[in-house]
């Protein structure tokens, strides 16, 4: 939320304070301030476990990868999606949005995806050195879709079109996040 909140702050003090600029840049600061605080713990999503050696006692007792994964996004979601939205008020004042309702509720809907491909990319990346760095050029292009429907969620059928990116992203990530993590312990 802090930093969802700050990264919000900054855009008013980079591109002036015109009110109509401000307005008109709003959704897309936010759905991409959304975007990175989803990323910011992506090396500590997965790569603690694997290290450690705790994914590897997981498996042995015979719980499926896909039910890890599936568990990691959920509180991954809950970590950044619910701080975020709480600050979002904040955020919007600081950016002049006086509507925050269709921006709210396409955020509720659209951040587990964003959640999704950060697991998938920490997932990815869990064994690497650096992976971080090389999460956000994985996530990056997975999540256009998403941050295009997210601005465009006030427009008729951006509401139907972000939910069903979000569906499909997050209905795949648990098996093939599973996958990467098979093939990172071969």
């Amino acid at each position: 939320g802090v930093f969802f909140v700050r990264a919000a702050a900054l855009f008013p003090c980079a591109g002036g304070p015109e009110a109509k600029l401000l307005l008109a840049i709003a959704p897309g600061v936010l759905w991409v301030a959304a975007l990175l605080a989803a990323l910011l713990p992506v090396e500590t999503l997965v790569a603690p476990d694997v290290a450690d050696g705790t994914l590897d006692q997981l498996v042995t007792r015979g719980l499926a990868l896909e039910t890890f994964a599936a568990a990691r996004l959920v509180a991954h979601w809950l970590g950044f999606a619910l701080p975020l939205l709480v600050a979002l008020p904040v955020a919007g004042v600081l950016l002049g949005t006086p509507a925050l309702a269709p921006l709210a509720l396409g955020l509720l809907i659209g951040t587990p995806a964003l959640a999704a491909l950060a697991l998938l990319a920490a997932c990815l990346t869990a064994g690497l050195r650096g992976g971080g760095a090389l999460a956000g050029l994985i996530v990056l292009p997975l999540a256009l879709p998403v941050l295009i429907f997210g601005v465009g969620v006030a427009q008729p059928g951006g509401l139907q079109l972000l939910g069903a990116a979000t569906l499909v992203i997050v209905a795949v990530t648990p098996f093939a996040a599973a996958a990467a993590l098979r093939a990172g312990m071969e």
